[in-house]
């Protein structure tokens, strides 16, 4: 195992065999976000992009519980200095347009496989961060909640965009409008989550699930991602031609000749990433 640097206490950053784990560590306020969490993502998220060691990431948090999402207390004191002027809320507007494109859009456009391994509660903009990852696993302790009408607020990160694509229209408008918390079983059978791991080592058990990721064809798996990410607002054609182009791609690979060796041989394939 080794460490990376994130350049702040408020987010973890280790290898796991060729998994990045990426960890919230904000135990005390249930892993609330907090300015340094979008630094450190801006730090990390091209860095692992190009190593070459690392094969997939997961994002977890620590202390039992995911990333209760902003910190209400902070917002509090904030709310304390009065009303914003014009002039702040054009620079908060800013502010979060760039922190959303930091953290959700980078993380549907990472070129490798991002799973979310949610632990405890994952509500407001954690939901959202978490929804953005490809794929998410919990534990049976898991809690959802959109959360953001309690607090006034209409969300942020994306949330409503994944929901949607996730669960539908009509139940993303339910779970938006009455903030209601859900446990692990109701997200596993609204496809919110993709799997609920019972083991008793949650996060062992998460970075084995996202290893698979990592050993796999890395380059097909971008293509995956590029390819899925594109249907959500393309025509058929364009989505064909992009198709034929990747398929062309990843004939050419080292993993594509592995596969096909492995599948006559009948054994199990080693890819290597190229």
């Amino acid at each position: 195992m080794s460490e990376f640097e994130t350049g702040t206490d408020v987010m973890l950053a280790r290898s796991e065999g060729r998994v990045a784990v990426l960890t919230f560590n904000r135990p005390d306020a249930r892993n609330a976000l907090h300015p340094e969490t979008y630094k450190a993502f801006e730090k990390l998220l091209p860095q692992l992009a190009d190593d070459p060691q690392v094969g997939a990431l997961m994002l977890t948090g620590a202390g039992g519980a995911f990333c209760a999402g902003g910190d209400v207390k902070g917002m509090n004191a904030r709310n304390s200095g009065g009303a914003p002027s014009a002039a702040s809320l054009e620079s908060n507007v800013d502010d979060l347009r760039q922190r959303q494109r930091t953290v959700s859009a980078a993380l549907q456009n990472f070129p490798k496989v991002t799973v979310a391994a949610i632990d405890g509660a994952a509500a407001g903009a954690g939901l959202s961060i978490a929804l953005a990852c490809d794929l998410r696993v919990a534990s049976p302790r898991a809690i959802f909640t959109t959360a953001f009408a309690n607090v006034g607020f209409s969300g942020d990160f994306g949330g409503s965009w994944f929901l949607t694509q996730l669960v539908g229209a009509a139940k993303a408008r339910e779970l938006y409008l009455t903030a209601d918390r859900f446990d692990a079983s109701e997200a596993l059978s609204l496809n919110v989550v993709n799997k609920v791991l019972e083991d008793e080592d949650f996060e062992a058990a998460a970075v084995a699930y996202t290893t698979r990721f990592a050993e796999g064809p890395l380059v097909a798996q971008r293509y995956i991602k590029e390819n899925l990410n594109r249907a959500l607002g393309s025509d058929l054609l364009t989505c064909l031609d992009a198709e034929a182009m990747a398929m062309s791609r990843c004939r050419s690979t080292d993993d594509h000749k592995e596969a096909v060796a492995a599948f006559i041989e009948k054994r199990e394939p080693l890819f290597t990433g190229r």
